[in-house]
């Protein structure tokens, strides 16, 4: 029997709407795709980028020529101007751990490990990545800025046509100083961090100061200090080489130049809790 065109009229709207909801779900994960595919493209190519500054700027590092100046001048920046953070820091997060680890190690009638647990805290973990961290927000910050700015300002293309070396004159002095400077931060947090567990268990707690020093002196090692410093300059490498980065690469303006510092806290701030992660597996496992 033949079918009438009213039927037929009456069949097309709902195979239409079929094929339209295929074509939207075809062209939802196609979009997806493009997507998904966009940020891998994107990730690979930052961290390429990347590689090839990091290349290049340790290069320039130990190769001439130097500027003294400016690296001395980078040492006042980055760690005398940083001494009073750091110091506040590991007073305060020695004087914590002290009274923390006095709260739980009761329970088990073990205070006498609390001088232990101070020293390889601070030592091992705690000092070095507070610095860093610390360091990340006032150095690596101030570094994109500064050199965020000259980007901007276009002092960087100037110094190029004075035939001056950017990496050499801007970068090498930051990394090296950084390098350098950030482990003898973390030995002076050692010390003010330990000093600060004293005076909580000294003077809060009841401790005898003889037994305290005793106790802290026989549990330290040297590799206990030792892993510490080393990842103090990596961490301070780290933190150096992403201001720079991110304010060598700064894009056009204020807002450009916010951006950058932004990136350069926290993308120093993550790779240093990383590192600290890698490090700890290799010192330690």
């Amino acid at each position: 029997m033949a079918k009438t065109p009213t039927q037929n009229a009456a069949k097309e709207p709902i195979i239409s709407k079929k094929n339209c909801l295929m074509m939207m779900s075809a062209c939802g994960i196609l979009s997806i795709s493009q997507a998904v595919g966009h940020s891998i493209l994107s990730f690979f190519q930052s961290i390429g980028a990347l590689a090839s500054f990091v290349g290049t700027a340790v290069r320039h590092i130990f190769t001439p020529p130097f500027y003294p100046k400016l690296i001395l001048k980078q040492f006042v920046d980055i760690g005398y101007y940083s001494l009073p953070v750091v110091g506040m820091t590991a007073l305060f997060t020695g004087m914590v751990l002290a009274l923390q680890s006095y709260t739980g190690f009761t329970r088990f009638n073990a205070e006498g490990a609390i001088a232990g647990v101070v020293a390889l805290s601070m030592t091992r973990e705690l000092a070095p990545v507070l610095a860093g961290l610390m360091v990340a927000g006032r150095v690596g910050a101030s570094i994109a800025a500064v050199i965020g700015t000259m980007r901007v300002t276009e002092q960087i293309d100037a110094l190029v046509t004075l035939s001056v070396n950017p990496f050499k004159y801007l970068i090498a002095p930051r990394i090296i100083a950084g390098t350098i400077m950030l482990p003898i931060l973390v030995l002076i947090g050692d010390i003010i961090g330990i000093y600060g567990g004293y005076i909580v268990s000294i003077y809060d707690l009841g401790f005898a100061s003889g037994s305290y020093i005793q106790q802290t002196w026989d549990i330290l090692e040297q590799m206990d200090v030792i892993s510490g410093l080393v990842k103090a300059a990596v961490f301070g490498f780290i933190v150096t080489m992403m201001g720079c980065y991110h304010g060598y690469n700064s894009g056009r303006g204020a807002q450009g130049v916010g951006t950058a510092t932004t990136y350069a806290v926290v993308s120093a701030s993550i790779l240093i809790l990383i590192s600290n992660f890698i490090l700890t597996q290799v010192f330690f496992s």
